[in-house]
């Protein structure tokens, strides 16, 4: 068993970091997206060792998911890498000295995003690659020139070590300063680095009590930091009545493929599925549901949580079981509840609160105004998917205004589960999906969460950071005087 980090490594981690801030802000692009392909390289390098590390301790398979995860986590450091060279990222924006400005005569003002200091990231259980150690927040806090200190999950304690180490000795090897990066343990460790005056912004992904608790913390500092929390999700999904009757089996199929992939251990799982009353589909849903496999949860604190949860919503009035959970020690078959939406707003808030795990519930609607009632009821979450055809666009448009309130990404006739890494991406979305829902965790703009706008106004050019210097030595795409 791993033990918590001592004070004085927690110390020497906190004083690292705020050491290589300064030089770590000074690398070039270039510099640092050969630090983040080096960490790539290191990582595949060690593939076998890590993935056999992984399933050890988190019950995953090693493939496809864990192999391909690993490589989700690699390509994305890469792409990093990339969006460092093209160098958008910088927001560099330059306006000329103007004196027949309509506002006045102007002043040279010149504005780009500098890295906001050393970053804190706690890691995910679910994902032990790609939202851990090396994931998301790491690779965007790297990018943006910020030190990471991370919090490692105590779900995989042997795994965080040792693709801490990789990343760190990948970092030095590159150029990157000695304190750059480094992996601490410990609950009461996690709160104690996030209190120190040195961290500049946290990042966190998992459950709601958990997060909003280190939220309220980061904001009760003396000097408050950005806290950007991905915390939980029920994700709906509506099917509508010409969708039912052109695809209805293919989709109860698609559905349960989706609310069970990983055991259902997913943000983006999708919880509530809206369906047309009097839609037939109970026997393809059974069907369904009972060929899926029981599947290990990743440990005995989630699984504890699973069955709390899937005990009170089964309890609640109105509830029905269309299938009924199994569990055989950590091992758990899939659940799938039903209600009517009558008694789905008559429940409250307890009915359609997040479950991580294998289960799902179904909720029959008569119409679409019942329909945008049932939505409108519903919390914030990161996704929210409509089955439907093209011919019912005036039905969908009525419900869309519902969907975009309450998710940060809306599907068509696709499924949540599976976050593609991309420039246009977006997971986050309103609280409680997470604290910031003018960010995403993943896509290439997840690196804007820990820059901040320095505008330089007047200054002479070679008093200017690079970014903004006449001669434009990094070769930045900039917008001068308005025009890109």
């Amino acid at each position: 068993m791993t033990q918590d980090t001592d004070s004085a490594t927690l110390e020497r981690v906190l004083a690292g970091a705020a050491a290589a801030a300064g030089p770590a802000a000074a690398s070039t692009p270039a510099g640092r997206a050969a630090w983040l392909i080096a960490v790539a390289d290191a990582l595949d390098d060690a593939a076998e060792e890590l993935v056999a590390l992984a399933a050890a301790e988190t019950h995953l398979p090693p493939a496809p998911r864990l192999k391909g995860e690993l490589a989700r986590t690699t390509f994305q450091l890469r792409l990093f890498a990339g969006e460092l060279d093209n160098g958008h990222f910088l927001g560099a924006t330059i306006d000329h000295a103007d004196a027949a400005w309509p506002m006045g005569p102007r002043p040279d003002i010149r504005r780009s995003l500098i890295p906001i200091g050393p970053v804190l990231v706690f890691a995910a259980g679910n994902f032990p690659f790609a939202f851990s150690v090396a994931g998301g927040d790491t690779a965007s806090a790297l990018a943006a020139g910020c030190p990471v200190v991370l919090k490692a999950h105590p779900g995989h304690p042997e795994l965080s070590d040792r693709t801490g180490a990789l990343v760190h000795d990948a970092l030095v090897a590159a150029g990157a300063p000695e304190g750059i990066f480094a992996v601490v343990h410990g609950v009461d460790v996690g709160v104690t680095a996030l209190r120190d005056e040195r961290i500049a912004a946290a990042s966190f992904t998992g459950s709601v009590p958990g997060g909003r608790a280190l939220f309220d913390i980061a904001n009760g500092r003396p000097s408050p930091i950005p806290f950007y929390g991905e915390l939980g999700s029920v994700n709906p999904v509506v099917v509508t009545p010409g969708a039912l009757a052109a695809r209805g089996e293919a989709i109860a199929k698609a559905y349960v493929g989706s609310f069970t992939l990983g055991a259902g251990q997913f943000c983006t799982k999708p919880g509530l599925l809206f369906l047309p009353e009097g839609h037939g589909l109970d026997g393809a849903l059974k069907e369904a549901v009972s060929a899926v496999a029981a599947q290990p949860m990743l440990n005995e604190r989630i699984a504890q949580g699973y069955t709390r949860a899937l005990s009170g919503i089964r309890e609640m009035p109105g509830v029905e079981a269309l299938v009924e959970s199994g569990q055989d020690g950590p091992v758990f078959t899939p659940a799938l509840l039903s209600i009517s939406g009558k008694e789905f707003l008559a429940a409250g808030k307890g009915v359609h609160q997040e479950c991580f795990g294998p289960a799902s519930l179904v909720v029959t609607y008569a119409d679409r105004a019942e329909l945008v009632r049932l939505l409108d009821r519903l919390e914030p979450g990161l996704t929210a998917t409509v089955q439907g055809e093209e011919s019912e666009a005036e039905l969908v448009r009525g419900v869309l205004p519902s969907l975009v309130r309450l998710a940060g990404r809306l599907l068509w006739n696709e499924w949540p589960t599976g976050v593609t890494v991309s420039w246009a991406q977006q997971h986050g979305g309103p609280y409680p999906a997470t604290t910031s829902p003018g960010s995403t965790s993943v896509g290439t703009a997840a690196v804007e969460r820990f820059l901040r706008p320095v505008a330089w106004q007047g200054f002479p050019d070679a008093l200017l950071p690079d970014a903004l210097r006449d001669d434009n030595p990094w070769k930045l795409p900039r917008r001068t005087d308005g025009r890109r």
